[in-house]
């Protein structure tokens, strides 16, 4: 057993240092832990990193030394090695992966210093680029990506954006247009699919890393590799429950996502919890929301299940008034309506469209979906 530090990462530079002894054997480290962590963990663990909760209650995922550091080897080989942006919060395995791949690769990682910005975005890129250094990478979630683009009219914001040998965007689904736009503006994005217990991403644009196996039972996504997770930390059943082993002694992680391999293309196509039963037919939120997210003005809109006295379930789109909407509120529901009718039927279409101020969101930049709902479900 080895000791458990638990950290806030407030000091990135120093978190760095602590990060490439935890992962030699040193003090493990516990990023956003729950009261009641242990002062121990099992040999080997380098990082105990709890959930962001988005949806549920939080869990305490068990990391190797093993695991992160195969994870950053493998990213290394799909897209190359060089210095990393820490634009993401360290305490989220995606920000916590940036030092990881920092460590492995022997460079020091450039701090994104306060609030996620288009500016100190532009600002920390460009004194990048001064020291010489043209291996430049980093990893943003959608709505981070979004405020770039929404700023790319500046000249420095777009010549941040064309910098980086590639931008890894994961968290939660990117939505097209976003893709279109950054493509447009030669920015080099990478789409990722992972989790904390995968160690961070480990299929990019759809393709597994070289270590990685992906496989789909029963219509849910497994994965195998040496970057997944020892478990949960205090819960064995939970642990039992989603790792398990095949006929052949390998072990897969039940991601709890529904989807597809084929012809070696991973398709992820939902939470498989995150379903409504609407006049008693089965409608997975996720993918009524990736095509909502189409919807020109609502690329960044969130959509969520409440009761209905009529058919149960419902499901209702939350969007920003600060997208530029072309139409009225009444056609922009319409538009999205008839297009979750095209593609998945007249019993998917979301029953109403709320515009706020400001999506609450989590520390990741991950939208606070259940704070979301709570809030629709107040309204209604």
């Amino acid at each position: 057993m080895i000791a458990l530090r638990p950290t806030d990462a407030d000091d990135p530079v120093a978190l760095r240092e602590a990060l490439a002894r935890a992962l030699d054997g040193g003090p493990a480290l516990g990023f956003g832990m729950l009261d009641g962590a242990p002062e121990r963990v099992p040999d080997g663990t380098a990082a105990v990193i709890a959930t962001s909760g988005s949806s549920g209650i939080p869990k305490r995922v068990v990391l190797s030394g093993e695991a992160l550091r195969s994870s950053a080897e493998a990213t290394a080989s799909r897209i190359g090695s060089g210095r990393w942006l820490l634009a993401l919060p360290a305490t989220y395995v995606a920000g916590l992966q940036v030092l990881v791949r920092s460590v492995v690769a022997g460079t020091e990682p450039a701090v994104l210093e306060g609030r996620f910005s288009a500016e100190t975005f532009a600002q920390t890129t460009l004194s990048m680029l001064r020291t010489g250094e043209e291996r430049l990478y980093t990893s943003l979630v959608p709505a981070q990506l979004a405020t770039l683009l929404d700023a790319a009219d500046s000249i420095p914001v777009r010549a941040a954006l064309q910098a980086y040998r590639a931008i890894l965007v994961g968290g939660q689904a990117l939505p097209e247009p976003l893709r279109d736009r950054a493509g447009e503006l030669g920015a080099r994005l990478v789409r990722t699919y992972g989790s904390s217990e995968t160690s961070g991403g480990c299929v990019y644009d759809g393709e597994p890393l070289d270590t990685v196996a992906v496989r789909s039972v029963d219509g849910e996504l497994h994965i195998a590799g040496p970057m997944l997770a020892d478990g949960y930390l205090g819960d064995e059943e939970l642990t039992a429950r989603s790792f398990t082993r095949d006929e052949h002694g390998i072990r897969w992680y039940r991601t709890g996502d529904l989807g597809l391999v084929e012809d070696g293309i991973v398709r992820v196509h939902g939470r498989a919890d995150n379903v409504i039963v609407s006049g008693g037919i089965n409608i997975s939120l996720d993918r009524v929301e990736r095509i909502v997210r189409r919807v020109p003005g609502l690329s960044g809109a969130v959509v969520v299940g409440v009761a209905d006295e009529r058919w149960g379930e419902a499901s209702v789109i939350v969007a920003a008034r600060g997208e530029a909407l072309r139409r009225s509120e009444s056609e922009q529901l319409a538009h999205a309506r008839d297009a979750v009718a095209e593609e998945l039927g007249r019993h998917a279409r979301p029953a109403r469209l709320i515009l706020v101020d400001e999506l609450d969101v989590l520390t990741s930049g991950k939208p606070d979906r259940e704070s979301i709902r709570r809030a629709v479900s107040e309204l209604r």
